[in-house]
């Protein structure tokens, strides 16, 4: 059984003893200290919480609604949502946060709270240490039975979303109707089975091939949408010849196309390709965190932008968004954060804007491929004893390429002139992650060979 509390939530295993997975008595003293520090922020007595379709989510969701109302606070219940669409609710709500019951793209034996503020955007560090800490204190007082908190369930939002999607400026619903596409869909049982096809259908997508889209929680394979968890998706878009094809995760924030040949348009081009098309219409900054593909910063610099850099963590990415205005950011896993709609990974903003792109293109998903700036990336880690002392070893890593460009706020990243590396350690094993990108397999997976063959030479 395993908890992990960290930057994006509580998150761990259903079952177990306390405190070592995610049982009733951990999401019932998280929610109450995360409420009691939420609403004293405010002063708003309001939190919207919303669930993805895992199993283990309505029995989550009745701890989370219950205690919230133990400490007298009014819960709008949207249930079965998406976690873009919480955040867009918070702020409609006038809320003084939100709770998505989510584990994102882990597999099904897992669940999460994660935690919003006011704006509806993810709190900070520092504000999920204080909730730890409340948490692990118990220092909180329940409401009398005069001040309990009410529920209101409200499942309006898949609409507002979806409304909200198609008055974004730069969405075309016209262009995307006309172009006919045909569509296939893998929401992983989940509640993108709802949402997406709810939004193919407002923007005239009138073939829509639904693969896994019952939002029951029974996933069938692996959530999290990487290629080789995606082969149903890739036989229903080559036997029903689909000019594209669609996975999410089972919370909706992480978007992956796949092209008309069976093939990923890569994860880290979802980004990409969204960058591409909205800085034809407005100039302006991109940002993406230090592992992600240096082609958004050569589509950025082609459209005469800046590109900027942030640490690990949609935290991290929306705080240098906001201190760099970018038009448009987010993260390599398929995550794109527009804050014309709001500071958030939102899949069906990412599908509405790419869809659009396409249809004004008149090309091919893979003929569109061919065209962005090719990169190719290699991951691999390197396990270490525990008693290692890793921030000396990264200390001695950025000694010895002072010379080259490179960036410490998240770990060691070294830019090379046709390659880069980043080395992050792990918050939770004694791992070091080596990512690392060049402009062929061969030249990653060698830049990445090289680093790992001198941090074993400094271990030695």
């Amino acid at each position: 059984m395993t908890l992990i509390k960290s930057i994006s939530g509580i998150r761990g295993t259903i079952g177990g003893r306390a405190g070592e997975g995610l049982t009733p008595i951990d999401i019932v003293k998280f929610t109450a200290a995360y409420g009691t520090i939420i609403v004293k922020q405010s002063g708003i007595k309001k939190i919207v919480v919303g669930r993805d379709a895992r199993v283990s989510g309505e029995m989550v969701s009745n701890l989370v609604i219950g205690t919230l109302q133990s400490i007298g606070v009014d819960v709008i219940d949207l249930g079965l949502s998406t976690t873009p669409t919480v955040e867009i609710a918070v702020p409609m709500e006038n809320a003084a946060g939100g709770i998505i019951l989510t584990a994102s793209h882990n597999p099904g034996q897992w669940n999460a709270l994660k935690l919003l503020n006011a704006k509806g955007e993810f709190i900070s560090d520092a504000e999920g240490q204080e909730v730890l800490a409340l948490g692990e204190s118990l220092d909180f007082d329940f409401s009398a039975v005069e001040e309990l908190g009410s529920v209101h369930k409200d499942y309006s939002y898949l609409q507002k979303h979806v409304d909200a999607v198609l008055a974004l400026e730069y969405v075309d619903k016209e262009a995307i109707k006309a172009a006919n596409f045909k569509v296939a869909l893998d929401a992983v049982n989940s509640t993108g089975g709802t949402f997406i096809p709810a939004l193919l259908d407002a923007l005239g997508v009138q073939t829509i091939y639904k693969i896994h889209c019952e939002p029951n929680g029974n996933f069938p394979h692996n959530p999290e949408p990487l290629k080789e968890h995606l082969t149903d998706l890739s036989v229903a878009v080559i036997e029903n010849k689909a000019d594209l094809g669609i996975a999410v995760d089972p919370d909706v924030d992480r978007l992956v196309f796949m092209m008309e040949d069976g093939e990923l348009f890569g994860e880290e081009y979802t980004l990409v390709a969204v960058a591409d098309y909205l800085l034809q219409h407005k100039k302006g900054n991109t940002v993406s965190n230090l592992s992600s593909t240096r082609a958004l910063r050569d589509v950025t610099k082609a459209h005469g932008g800046e590109y900027y850099a942030a640490a690990v963590g949609e935290v991290n990415v929306v705080t240098k968004m906001k201190e760099v205005d970018a038009v448009i950011g987010g993260e390599g896993n398929g995550g794109v954060i527009y804050p014309a709609s709001h500071y958030g990974r939102d899949a069906l903003v990412g599908v509405a804007i790419f869809l659009t792109h396409l249809a004004k293109l008149g090309k091919k998903a893979s003929e569109y491929r061919a065209s962005l700036p090719q990169y190719f990336m290699s991951k691999n880690k390197i396990t270490l004893t525990p008693e290692l002392d890793i921030d000396n070893l990264l200390a001695k890593m950025e000694e010895k390429y002072k010379n080259e460009e490179h960036s410490t706020i998240d770990g060691l990243k070294i830019d090379f002139e046709n390659e880069w590396v980043h080395l992050r350690k792990s918050n939770t094993e004694p791992i070091i992650r080596i990512y690392s990108e060049g402009p062929s397999p061969e030249a990653a997976e060698q830049i990445a060979q090289k680093i790992i063959r001198e941090i074993e030479e400094i271990i030695k």
